[in-house]
């Protein structure tokens, strides 16, 4: 059986008959490249703390995916006026799910947001807004531009991102205006921008399988970039290895 990987599912407001009503989504990119890579993504949608560890039963890995900012208040900080989409239930969701995806050393892939919600997770804190605290202003990339990479990143020797990616220069694309600026208990960075903007993390324990990135590898491999698709079956690479060790 191929390993199930589950995804975030970003909140969006859709029309059902007459009315709007609100939606846990993932876009095809996601899903499309979970299923390159050999697996079978479902979306997941928040449940109580207590039902996370009867979610966590029916998956062998987890996909953080994009979306709006994570509220300030769960890293100590007051909203400043660029923060936008917050959904408290998604942040809380997403919270505890990382924890108990480490706790059961369960293979984690993040994207963008992902990567700024695992970093809160661990204690970590955003700098809210890059155009404004840092003087930022070609990270986030809107329209056919998301597709095709307009940046570098450079990825560190010797890490687990390195051993699935290669470590050097990599050309990539960026969707944000936040992004890590303080790191989460165990985080290190395994990839910067030319600018200095954090691009990949990782987390001091080697026995769970864990990739957290700030570009947007889905976008990119719908032009068949190899890297991506690299990225991706790696995930379902430890999926399937977590199934099979269980």
């Amino acid at each position: 059986m191929k390993p199930i990987i589950g995804i975030t599912g970003r909140p969006q407001c859709v029309p059902a008959a007459a009315v709007q009503i609100m939606a846990y989504l993932a876009g095809h990119t996601y899903t499309d490249s979970i299923r390159h890579g050999g697996g079978i993504p479902v979306i997941l949608v928040p449940v109580d703390v207590d039902e996370i560890d009867d979610v966590l039963d029916r998956v062998d890995g987890l996909l953080f995916t994009g979306g709006g900012d994570v509220s300030p208040a769960a890293y100590g900080a007051e909203p400043e006026e660029s923060v936008r989409g917050v959904n408290l239930e998604r942040d809380a969701f997403e919270f505890d799910l990382v924890r108990k995806a480490h706790d059961r050393k369960m293979p984690v892939m993040a994207i963008c947001r992902g990567m700024q919600v695992i970093n809160v997770a661990f204690g970590g804190t955003l700098i809210q807004d890059l155009p404004s605290h840092m003087g930022v202003h070609d990270h986030d990339v809107a329209g056919e531009g998301v597709y095709e990479p307009h940046l570098h990143a450079k990825v560190e020797k010797n890490t687990r991102l390195s051993t699935v990616v290669g470590a050097g220069l990599h050309s990539i694309n960026s969707i944000h205006h936040q992004a890590v600026e303080e790191l989460g208990d165990g985080l290190s960075v395994v990839a910067s921008a030319i600018d200095g903007t954090v691009e990949a993390i990782d987390h001091e324990d080697t026995d769970w399988p864990f990739i957290a990135v700030q570009w947007h590898p889905e976008f990119l491999a719908m032009r068949d970039d190899g890297t991506s698709h690299d990225l991706f079956a790696s995930l379902v690479a430890s999926a399937a290895k977590y199934r099979a060790d269980a």
